[in-house]
């Protein structure tokens, strides 16, 4: 069954959390792995001839039977705010979603993606993992690329570092049995970070991953509002914040199948973080 107890509790969060995700000086991820300060540039106005978009060069298998020998992650300089940006030539933005998977809405997603075939970044929770892991496999298989977000979705910012520890290596455990390898990005639950967090992610080889523009599909504010604000907010360099779980998705479905095309029909190229070897 899936986990949606904290929905409710998310949505009083969220309203005093979420610009915790979005504030301060942008990153940018460079394809070198490296980072630089970044500015969005205005929306594209205007429909522009759709670039064609080639599969992934990566795609990850699905692992069976025991799963991938472990292997230790190389840590990573401990940062001190997440990344909200993309950086590159081009108007590249990047797709993620957030507290699933979730098996009403996930597939439907993944189908939109698929028929467009763009890639996105999905932040998975532990427990929702260990419920529907064919579903983060089908992630593997399609391509995208699979972020850390906790195992019970908490405010880690009530936690102490040792429960901290716990929610994340869970969760990293179980993606890398299920998804073929260990994540390499994650996302604090509410957009809420703290020294823990960033320290914890580095140690396990996780760079944190926040975003732009975010769709507020969360607050189930119509399917309408949530396609104004992609469009709207569409520029070079965007990280797209929606949810495949956590709460009734359908308008997130239902909106997703109207801004990808236009997206692309606006000459943008939807993309992931490259990885890192």
């Amino acid at each position: 069954m899936q986990k949606d107890h904290f929905f409710t509790r998310r949505r009083m969060l969220l309203a005093g959390a979420a610009t915790l995700g979005a504030a301060g000086t942008a990153r940018g991820v460079l394809a070198g792995g490296a980072t630089e300060t970044t500015r969005a540039a205005p929306p594209v106005s205007g429909p522009q001839a759709r670039q064609a978009l080639k599969p992934s060069a990566f795609r990850l298998q699905p692992l069976t039977g025991d799963g991938p020998p472990h292997t230790e992650p190389r840590k990573l300089k401990v940062r001190r705010e997440p990344i909200l940006q993309i950086s590159g030539r081009g108007r590249r933005m990047m797709l993620t979603f957030d507290d699933g998977p979730n098996p009403d809405y996930t597939p439907h997603i993944l189908d939109a993606l698929d028929k467009y075939d763009v890639r996105a970044m999905f932040f998975v929770c532990g427990e929702c993992v260990a419920d529907y892991p064919e579903l983060v496999a089908r992630m593997a298989d399609e391509g995208h690329v699979v972020g850390n977000h906790t195992w019970t979705h908490p405010l880690l910012t009530t936690l102490n570092r040792k429960q901290i520890h716990s929610e994340m290596k869970r969760t990293s455990d179980i993606i890398e049995h299920t998804y073929g390898e260990p994540p390499q990005w994650f996302r604090a639950p509410y957009g809420a970070w703290n020294r823990a967090a960033f320290q914890l992610g580095a140690e396990m080889g996780m760079e944190p991953m926040a975003w732009t523009v975010d769709t507020t599909d969360w607050m189930e504010p119509g399917t309408d509002t949530i396609i104004d604000r992609v469009e709207s907010g569409a520029a070079p360099g965007v990280v797209v914040l929606s949810h495949d779980a956590g709460g009734d998705r359908s308008e997130t479905v239902h909106a997703i199948r109207e801004w990808l095309p236009y997206l692309l029909d606006s000459g943008y190229h939807l993309t992931v973080p490259p990885r890192r070897v």
